[in-house]
């Protein structure tokens, strides 16, 4: 089954392989990507053979963040549609966390912002040796609110600080060395990489590994209720429309550095 902007399909192994499909503008998200993420997800939800997710990109980068044409659009709209966007956003990614079966992600070229954290919330990421991670947010004056939790339990809060704060660019082997990648492959090598965790994963029993994996969510305090997502929701939106926000994709349009850089 496909959309525009995402494509998934099941083979018969019960092995579902979703791929961001916006290779135009390197898998950068806006509304339809991430309604597609939604849909894909409600149809894997109805396959009851279904045994592990693959996520992909398609094109020479996995995912390049938001579309920050997009977010311009959206920043001018009303207070409540922006809480809208960000809200739909906010819940692919736990979604995307508390899927039921594995989640293994295939990472090639970039991966920014929003794409560190679809990384950071599969259970699985293999990069090639040609990924290159940023979270890259405030570089635009925008925040990673929504995915923080998640980056925080991959990489852990004191590697956060650093990459989030400074958007700093880091490769795959820096990547693994932080705990958001678990494995490096030659470039070129994803699909056999991907191949070897999928079959390791098909041995095990599926209610066995549904449990396992929602009962070390738990045991780490790592799910995200429902009042940790409305705040994350809010200060995400609002900060959207702030004037650092408008300076930053001003800049970033006119390719530019933003007004906050000194100038001495």
């Amino acid at each position: 089954m496909a959309n525009d902007t995402v494509l998934w399909s099941v083979d018969k192994r019960g092995v579902a392989t979703v791929t961001l499909n916006r290779p135009q503008v390197n898998n950068a998200y806006d509304g339809d990507l991430i309604a597609g993420l939604h849909a894909a997800m409600d149809a894997l939800g109805r396959e009851a053979s279904l045994r592990i997710v693959v996520l992909k990109g398609n094109g020479r980068h996995f995912q390049a963040g938001a579309d920050l044409a997009w977010i311009s659009g959206v920043a001018t709209q009303s207070p409540r549609e922006n809480e809208a966007v960000s809200r739909l956003t906010a819940e692919a990614i736990r979604r995307l966390d508390t899927c039921p079966v594995p989640t293994l992600a295939l990472i090639q070229g970039g991966c920014f912002g929003g794409g560190t954290g679809i990384a950071a919330a599969c259970d699985v990421v293999v990069a090639s040796e040609d990924a290159i991670f940023s979270i890259s947010e405030t570089r635009w004056g925008l925040m990673a609110g929504i995915i923080l939790p998640q980056l925080c339990q991959a990489m852990g809060l004191r590697q956060v600080r650093r990459y989030a704060l400074t958007g700093e660019r880091f490769g795959a082997h820096d990547a693994r060395r932080l705990g958001l990648v678990h494995e490096v492959c030659p470039t070129g090598g994803l699909e056999e990489a991907g191949n070897r965790i999928v079959e390791a994963a098909l041995m095990n029993a599926p209610a066995a590994t549904t449990a396992t994996k929602l009962r070390s969510l738990a045991a780490a305090r790592a799910f995200v209720d429902d009042g940790e997502l409305r705040d994350l929701i809010d200060e995400h939106a609002r900060t959207r429309q702030q004037d650092e926000a408008r300076e930053g994709l001003a800049s970033f349009r006119e390719k530019r550095k933003p007004a906050w850089y000194p100038s001495g």
